[in-house]
Protein backbone atom coordinates (compact mmCIF):
# COMPACT_ATOMS: atom_id res chain seq x y z
CA UNK A 1 0.00 0.00 0.00
CA UNK A 2 1.08 3.57 -0.57
CA UNK A 3 2.66 5.37 2.36
CA UNK A 4 2.27 8.75 0.70
CA UNK A 5 -0.61 9.75 2.97
CA UNK A 6 1.21 8.98 6.17
CA UNK A 7 2.96 12.33 6.48
CA UNK A 8 -0.55 13.83 6.34
CA UNK A 9 -1.17 15.81 9.53
CA UNK A 10 -4.22 14.82 11.55
CA UNK A 11 -6.13 16.43 14.37
CA UNK A 12 -8.21 14.91 17.19
CA UNK A 13 -10.95 16.50 19.28
CA UNK A 14 -12.11 14.91 22.54
CA UNK A 15 -14.27 14.56 24.45
CA UNK A 16 -17.47 15.50 22.66
CA UNK A 17 -20.64 14.56 24.55
CA UNK A 18 -23.46 13.02 22.53
CA UNK A 19 -27.11 13.14 23.53
CA UNK A 20 -28.10 9.72 24.93
CA UNK A 21 -30.77 10.40 27.57
CA UNK A 22 -31.42 6.80 28.67
CA UNK A 23 -27.76 6.07 29.42
CA UNK A 24 -26.55 5.81 33.04
CA UNK A 25 -23.16 7.29 32.04
CA UNK A 26 -22.76 10.12 29.51
CA UNK A 27 -21.82 9.08 25.95
CA UNK A 28 -18.52 10.63 24.88
CA UNK A 29 -16.73 10.42 21.54
CA UNK A 30 -13.38 11.33 20.06
CA UNK A 31 -13.16 12.65 16.49
CA UNK A 32 -9.96 12.23 14.47
CA UNK A 33 -9.61 13.84 11.04
CA UNK A 34 -7.05 14.92 8.46
CA UNK A 35 -6.02 18.53 8.98
CA UNK A 36 -6.93 19.42 5.39
CA UNK A 37 -9.33 18.14 2.75
CA UNK A 38 -13.02 18.40 1.90
CA UNK A 39 -15.91 16.01 1.26
CA UNK A 40 -14.40 13.53 3.73
CA UNK A 41 -15.97 10.10 4.30
CA UNK A 42 -16.80 8.99 7.84
CA UNK A 43 -15.96 5.89 9.89
CA UNK A 44 -17.84 5.29 13.15
CA UNK A 45 -15.68 2.85 15.13
CA UNK A 46 -16.81 0.47 17.91
CA UNK A 47 -14.05 -0.66 20.29
CA UNK A 48 -13.48 -4.12 21.73
CA UNK A 49 -14.41 -5.09 25.29
CA UNK A 50 -13.14 -2.72 28.03
CA UNK A 51 -11.55 -0.16 25.68
CA UNK A 52 -12.50 3.49 25.18
CA UNK A 53 -12.30 6.44 22.81
CA UNK A 54 -8.59 6.58 23.64
CA UNK A 55 -7.80 3.15 22.17
CA UNK A 56 -6.98 1.96 18.66
CA UNK A 57 -4.79 4.95 17.76
CA UNK A 58 -2.63 2.94 15.32
CA UNK A 59 -5.76 2.17 13.28
CA UNK A 60 -7.63 5.42 13.67
CA UNK A 61 -4.67 7.70 12.98
CA UNK A 62 -3.89 5.79 9.80
CA UNK A 63 -7.50 6.06 8.61
CA UNK A 64 -7.46 9.81 9.26
CA UNK A 65 -4.20 10.11 7.34
CA UNK A 66 -5.97 8.25 4.52
CA UNK A 67 -8.72 10.87 4.41
CA UNK A 68 -11.41 9.60 6.79
CA UNK A 69 -13.08 11.36 9.70
CA UNK A 70 -13.23 8.76 12.49
CA UNK A 71 -15.72 8.95 15.38
CA UNK A 72 -14.99 6.73 18.40
CA UNK A 73 -17.50 6.36 21.24
CA UNK A 74 -16.63 5.01 24.68
CA UNK A 75 -19.08 2.16 25.36
CA UNK A 76 -20.36 1.25 28.84
CA UNK A 77 -18.07 -1.78 29.11
CA UNK A 78 -15.03 0.51 29.09
CA UNK A 79 -12.66 -0.11 32.00
CA UNK A 80 -13.14 3.53 32.99
CA UNK A 81 -16.80 2.79 33.83
CA UNK A 82 -16.01 -0.14 36.14
CA UNK A 83 -18.87 -2.37 34.96
CA UNK A 84 -17.59 -5.97 35.18
CA UNK A 85 -19.04 -9.36 34.20
CA UNK A 86 -20.96 -9.57 37.50
CA UNK A 87 -22.61 -6.16 37.25
CA UNK A 88 -26.37 -6.50 36.59
CA UNK A 89 -26.01 -3.93 33.79
CA UNK A 90 -23.54 -6.15 31.92
CA UNK A 91 -26.25 -8.38 30.45
CA UNK A 92 -27.74 -5.46 28.51
CA UNK A 93 -24.53 -3.70 27.49
CA UNK A 94 -24.64 -5.31 24.03
CA UNK A 95 -27.87 -3.39 23.40
CA UNK A 96 -26.49 -0.15 24.84
CA UNK A 97 -23.46 -0.50 22.52
CA UNK A 98 -25.78 -0.68 19.50
CA UNK A 99 -27.79 2.26 20.84
CA UNK A 100 -24.50 4.18 21.23
CA UNK A 101 -23.76 3.77 17.52
CA UNK A 102 -27.30 4.86 16.64
CA UNK A 103 -26.92 7.93 18.87
CA UNK A 104 -23.62 8.79 17.18
CA UNK A 105 -25.04 8.27 13.68
CA UNK A 106 -28.15 10.30 14.50
CA UNK A 107 -26.07 13.16 15.91
CA UNK A 108 -23.18 13.34 13.44
CA UNK A 109 -24.15 16.86 12.41
CA UNK A 110 -23.81 18.13 15.97
CA UNK A 111 -20.64 16.10 16.57
CA UNK A 112 -18.95 17.59 13.50
CA UNK A 113 -20.14 21.07 14.44
CA UNK A 114 -18.46 20.70 17.85
CA UNK A 115 -15.31 19.34 16.18
CA UNK A 116 -15.20 22.24 13.71
CA UNK A 117 -15.61 19.87 10.76
CA UNK A 118 -19.19 20.60 9.69
CA UNK A 119 -18.23 21.94 6.25
CA UNK A 120 -15.66 19.24 5.48
CA UNK A 121 -17.61 15.99 5.83
CA UNK A 122 -19.58 14.06 3.21
CA UNK A 123 -22.78 12.96 5.03
CA UNK A 124 -23.58 10.49 2.22
CA UNK A 125 -20.40 8.44 2.78
CA UNK A 126 -20.66 6.76 6.17
CA UNK A 127 -19.26 3.39 7.28
CA UNK A 128 -19.15 1.49 10.58
CA UNK A 129 -16.15 -0.56 11.70
CA UNK A 130 -15.61 -2.60 14.85
CA UNK A 131 -13.11 -4.94 16.48
CA UNK A 132 -14.07 -8.04 18.49
CA UNK A 133 -17.17 -7.14 20.57
CA UNK A 134 -17.20 -3.93 18.55
CA UNK A 135 -17.43 -6.03 15.39
CA UNK A 136 -20.63 -7.62 16.66
CA UNK A 137 -21.91 -4.14 17.53
CA UNK A 138 -21.04 -2.80 14.08
CA UNK A 139 -22.49 -5.93 12.47
CA UNK A 140 -25.87 -5.14 13.99
CA UNK A 141 -25.77 -1.73 12.29
CA UNK A 142 -25.03 -3.55 9.01
CA UNK A 143 -28.12 -5.77 9.47
CA UNK A 144 -26.99 -8.79 11.51
CA UNK A 145 -29.39 -9.85 14.27
CA UNK A 146 -29.07 -11.73 17.55
CA UNK A 147 -30.82 -15.09 18.00
CA UNK A 148 -32.71 -15.63 21.23
CA UNK A 149 -32.62 -18.84 23.29
CA UNK A 150 -35.13 -20.42 20.91
CA UNK A 151 -33.14 -19.48 17.84
CA UNK A 152 -35.55 -16.69 16.82
CA UNK A 153 -33.83 -13.64 15.28
CA UNK A 154 -34.19 -10.48 17.35
CA UNK A 155 -34.89 -6.97 16.14
CA UNK A 156 -33.34 -5.25 13.16
CA UNK A 157 -30.82 -2.64 14.35
CA UNK A 158 -29.59 -1.59 10.91
CA UNK A 159 -29.14 2.15 10.23
CA UNK A 160 -30.07 3.73 6.92
CA UNK A 161 -27.21 6.26 6.98
CA UNK A 162 -24.58 3.51 6.77
CA UNK A 163 -23.65 2.17 3.36
CA UNK A 164 -20.60 -0.03 4.11
CA UNK A 165 -18.61 -1.52 6.95
CA UNK A 166 -15.73 -3.65 8.16
CA UNK A 167 -15.74 -6.30 10.89
CA UNK A 168 -12.40 -7.20 12.50
CA UNK A 169 -12.33 -10.47 14.48
CA UNK A 170 -16.13 -10.76 14.58
CA UNK A 171 -17.40 -13.70 16.63
CA UNK A 172 -19.12 -16.52 14.79
CA UNK A 173 -22.36 -18.36 15.43
CA UNK A 174 -23.38 -19.18 18.98
CA UNK A 175 -23.77 -22.96 18.72
CA UNK A 176 -20.23 -23.68 19.96
CA UNK A 177 -19.93 -21.22 22.86
CA UNK A 178 -17.93 -22.36 25.87
CA UNK A 179 -19.89 -22.65 29.17
CA UNK A 180 -18.46 -19.31 30.35
CA UNK A 181 -19.53 -17.56 27.15
CA UNK A 182 -22.97 -19.18 27.15
CA UNK A 183 -23.52 -17.96 30.72
CA UNK A 184 -22.07 -14.45 30.49
CA UNK A 185 -22.44 -13.64 26.78
CA UNK A 186 -25.76 -15.16 25.64
CA UNK A 187 -26.07 -12.33 23.08
CA UNK A 188 -23.10 -13.84 21.22
CA UNK A 189 -25.46 -15.67 18.89
CA UNK A 190 -25.30 -13.64 15.69
CA UNK A 191 -27.53 -14.28 12.70
CA UNK A 192 -25.65 -13.01 9.67
CA UNK A 193 -28.29 -14.00 7.09
CA UNK A 194 -29.77 -10.48 7.14
CA UNK A 195 -26.45 -8.58 7.08
CA UNK A 196 -26.98 -7.21 3.58
CA UNK A 197 -24.78 -4.09 3.74
CA UNK A 198 -21.46 -4.43 1.86
CA UNK A 199 -18.70 -5.31 4.33
CA UNK A 200 -15.11 -6.47 4.66
CA UNK A 201 -14.57 -9.24 7.22
CA UNK A 202 -11.04 -9.59 8.65
CA UNK A 203 -10.01 -12.82 10.38
CA UNK A 204 -6.73 -14.05 11.85
CA UNK A 205 -5.63 -17.58 11.03
CA UNK A 206 -4.32 -18.02 14.59
CA UNK A 207 -7.21 -16.35 16.44
CA UNK A 208 -8.20 -19.15 18.83
CA UNK A 209 -11.06 -17.81 20.92
CA UNK A 210 -11.62 -18.77 24.55
CA UNK A 211 -15.34 -18.23 23.93
CA UNK A 212 -15.87 -20.97 21.32
CA UNK A 213 -14.81 -24.58 20.95
CA UNK A 214 -14.22 -24.00 17.25
CA UNK A 215 -10.92 -22.92 15.73
CA UNK A 216 -9.96 -19.65 14.04
CA UNK A 217 -12.43 -20.26 11.20
CA UNK A 218 -15.16 -19.27 13.70
CA UNK A 219 -14.17 -15.69 12.88
CA UNK A 220 -15.01 -16.15 9.18
CA UNK A 221 -18.73 -16.88 9.78
CA UNK A 222 -19.63 -13.22 9.22
CA UNK A 223 -18.34 -13.61 5.66
CA UNK A 224 -19.61 -17.10 4.84
CA UNK A 225 -23.08 -16.74 6.38
CA UNK A 226 -24.00 -13.25 5.14
CA UNK A 227 -25.38 -12.26 1.72
CA UNK A 228 -23.07 -10.77 -0.90
CA UNK A 229 -21.46 -8.37 -1.56
CA UNK A 230 -18.82 -9.26 1.03
CA UNK A 231 -15.05 -9.64 1.11
CA UNK A 232 -12.84 -11.62 3.48
CA UNK A 233 -9.26 -10.73 4.37
CA UNK A 234 -7.56 -13.67 6.10
CA UNK A 235 -4.20 -13.05 7.78
CA UNK A 236 -2.50 -16.41 8.30
CA UNK A 237 -0.46 -15.54 11.40
CA UNK A 238 -2.95 -13.06 12.84
CA UNK A 239 -4.19 -13.44 16.41
CA UNK A 240 -7.09 -11.59 18.03
CA UNK A 241 -5.52 -8.12 18.08
CA UNK A 242 -3.96 -8.59 14.63
CA UNK A 243 -0.60 -7.10 15.49
CA UNK A 244 -1.81 -4.64 18.15
CA UNK A 245 -4.77 -2.73 16.75
CA UNK A 246 -5.74 -1.23 20.09
CA UNK A 247 -2.25 0.12 20.74
CA UNK A 248 1.32 -1.09 20.63
CA UNK A 249 1.66 -1.12 24.42
CA UNK A 250 -1.62 -2.93 25.11
CA UNK A 251 -1.24 -5.85 27.51
CA UNK A 252 -3.53 -8.09 25.45
CA UNK A 253 -1.49 -7.70 22.27
CA UNK A 254 -0.11 -11.21 21.78
CA UNK A 255 1.30 -10.82 18.28
CA UNK A 256 2.83 -7.35 18.17
CA UNK A 257 3.51 -6.43 14.55
CA UNK A 258 3.15 -2.83 13.30
CA UNK A 259 3.18 -4.00 9.66
CA UNK A 260 0.14 -6.19 10.35
CA UNK A 261 -1.72 -3.25 11.89
CA UNK A 262 -0.87 -1.17 8.83
CA UNK A 263 -2.18 -3.93 6.54
CA UNK A 264 -5.49 -4.07 8.43
CA UNK A 265 -5.84 -0.27 8.44
CA UNK A 266 -4.95 0.12 4.77
CA UNK A 267 -7.16 -2.79 3.69
CA UNK A 268 -10.15 -1.19 5.41
CA UNK A 269 -9.33 2.22 3.91
CA UNK A 270 -9.03 0.67 0.44
CA UNK A 271 -12.19 -1.40 0.80
CA UNK A 272 -14.26 1.52 2.08
CA UNK A 273 -13.00 3.88 -0.61
CA UNK A 274 -14.29 1.32 -3.11
CA UNK A 275 -17.53 0.42 -1.32
CA UNK A 276 -18.40 4.07 -0.71
CA UNK A 277 -17.81 4.70 -4.45
CA UNK A 278 -15.00 7.19 -3.86
CA UNK A 279 -12.06 5.45 -5.57
CA UNK A 280 -11.50 1.81 -6.50
CA UNK A 281 -7.76 1.96 -7.27
CA UNK A 282 -6.38 1.05 -3.83
CA UNK A 283 -8.75 -1.91 -3.40
CA UNK A 284 -7.86 -3.21 -6.88
CA UNK A 285 -4.17 -2.85 -6.05
CA UNK A 286 -4.61 -4.71 -2.75
CA UNK A 287 -6.41 -7.59 -4.48
CA UNK A 288 -3.60 -7.78 -7.03
CA UNK A 289 -1.02 -7.79 -4.24
CA UNK A 290 -2.89 -10.60 -2.47
CA UNK A 291 -3.06 -12.67 -5.64
CA UNK A 292 0.66 -12.19 -6.31
CA UNK A 293 1.70 -12.61 -2.67
CA UNK A 294 3.17 -15.45 -0.66
CA UNK A 295 -0.06 -16.47 1.07
CA UNK A 296 0.64 -14.70 4.36
CA UNK A 297 -2.66 -12.94 3.73
CA UNK A 298 -5.42 -13.49 1.19
CA UNK A 299 -8.63 -11.86 -0.04
CA UNK A 300 -11.76 -13.60 -1.26
CA UNK A 301 -14.95 -11.88 -2.35
CA UNK A 302 -18.50 -12.78 -3.28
Amino acid sequence: MSSSHLDQQIVAVKPITVSAPSRSVGLQVKVTAPLTGQNLPVIVFSHGNAWSLDGYEPLVDRWAANGFVVVQPTHLDSRRNGIGWDDPRFATIWRVRIADLHAVLDNLGDIFLQAGLETRVNPERIAVVGHSWGAQTAGAILGARVLDADGIPGEDFSHSAVSAGALIAATGTGDTLTPFAAEHLPFMRPDYSTMTTPALVIAGGKDQSQLSTRGPEWFTDAYHLSPSPKSLLTIAEGEHTLGGLAGEMAAETTDEDPALVALVADAISAYLHDALKLDDAAWAALNNAAAAGDGTWSITSK
